[in-house]
């Protein structure tokens, strides 16, 4: 198949496009290169290595994205801006990237006629993750105060009781509750994307993913992960920063299992494989099902590195939730998808690795 890799230049990007290669795809890559994410041009192919087309571009641009759709058989959709950025300033470059980027791509697809889409979800769309009180069983906590947050208490308690609350895994059906800019526009990807499926008979997957991690994450910006932050301090001799007490669980899942479930969910998207469930779009959980606290992988990596011991300082961001784990038993399932890269076997190699390396890209169209 021809696959469009949109973001292809980018993190999970690059990794889908080498994985799709190996599939025996011919993966075609649009990226806007925004220095936010490409602080550096991509590298050049190396000697003996495939190199995937390469269209120079953003995907908000009508008629570059409808050129780059020629003889395309499905759209894997990657191109987005990350993490929750420096604040609510950066609300409209969120909205305008990921909405009308979203958008554009949807309607340049249902008048090219490509009818397989998969899509960069994010775990972020649940919110705060599956907790369970005492008393009144399942709960949603709402958002997290200020000064609660200020004062040290962390831990979400029941809205009913204020009990202590027991956090367990977030299946694909739990209801969404986005909380902060970021969230909210990944949540209007998955909705624009059933809306475009609906209305032409297509087919729409979306991978949401836990804490992607791995070989060529930004270094040094707000709008990467807690893992590249904490490999950039490590870079530097200096000890990663925990925020809070360092025990907020995550799922941390290595960026080639994350692009093996692309190629997966492509496949069955565009009928190659086991076909999908019958609905216009399809949401899928992508972790590891290995939880640890956001202190665990801090130490793990610092350890991994010979570097210095992490330093817990108590501070807190807006919108960060506590805990958020998925369950990936869905993927597993349907998609015959099983993460390869254990936890600490995925802290030692992205402790040597490198932190921007971009895909092999051919001369830009």
């Amino acid at each position: 198949m021809r696959v469009l890799v949109t973001g292809g230049a980018g993190f999970i990007g690059s990794h889908i496009v080498t994985a799709l290669h190996r599939a025996g795809h011919e993966p075609v890559v649009l990226d806007a290169l925004l220095p936010s994410a490409h602080p550096t041009a991509p590298d050049p192919p190396t000697p003996g290595s495939p190199a995937a087309e390469f269209l120079h571009a953003d995907v908000r641009d009508p008629s570059r994205v409808r050129a780059a759709l020629r003889g395309v058989d499905a759209v894997c959709h990657q191109a987005a801006m990350v993490g929750l950025g420096k604040d609510f300033a950066d609300a409209p470059a969120y909205v305008g990237c990921n909405g009308l980027g979203t958008a554009v791509l949807l309607a340049a697809m249902a008048e090219a006629g490509v009818r397989s889409l998969v899509l960069a979800g994010s775990m972020v769309v649940y919110g705060e993750g599956r907790y369970e009180c005492p008393s009144h069983g399942v709960v949603r906590p709402g958002a997290r105060r200020p000064e609660d947050l200020a004062a040290g208490r962390f831990e979400p308690g029941c809205p009913g009781c204020g009990a202590d609350l027991t956090p367990g895994l977030v299946g694909e059906d739990a209801p969404t509750d986005p909380r902060n800019v970021y969230a909210t526009t990944k949540l209007a990807q998955e909705h624009l994307a059933a809306a475009w499926a609906r209305t032409v008979g297509a087919t729409a997957v979306s991978l949401r993913y836990h804490n992607v991690y791995g070989t060529g994450m930004p270094r040094d910006t707000p709008y990467a992960g807690v893992a590249s932050l904490f490999r950039s301090a490590l870079a530097r001799g200096e000890a990663p920063r925990v925020f809070e007490d360092g025990g907020q669980r995550r799922d941390f899942v290595h960026v080639r299992d994350v692009a093996a479930a692309n190629v997966l969910a492509i496949e069955a998207a565009a009928g190659t494989a086991a076909g999908m469930p019958g609905s216009a779009l399809t949401a899928y959980n992508a972790g590891s099902g290995d939880p640890h606290t956001v202190g665990e992988m801090a130490t793990a990596l610092a350890r991994a590195d010979g570097g210095p011991e992490p330093v817990v300082t108590g501070e807190f961001r807006l919108g960060d939730v506590r805990h958020i784990t998925a369950d990936s038993a869905r993927l597993r399932r349907e998609l015959g998808w099983r993460p390869s890269v254990g936890f600490e076997e995925g802290m030692a190699e992205f402790a040597r690795a490198g932190q921007r390396a971009s895909a092999s890209v051919a001369s830009p169209r």
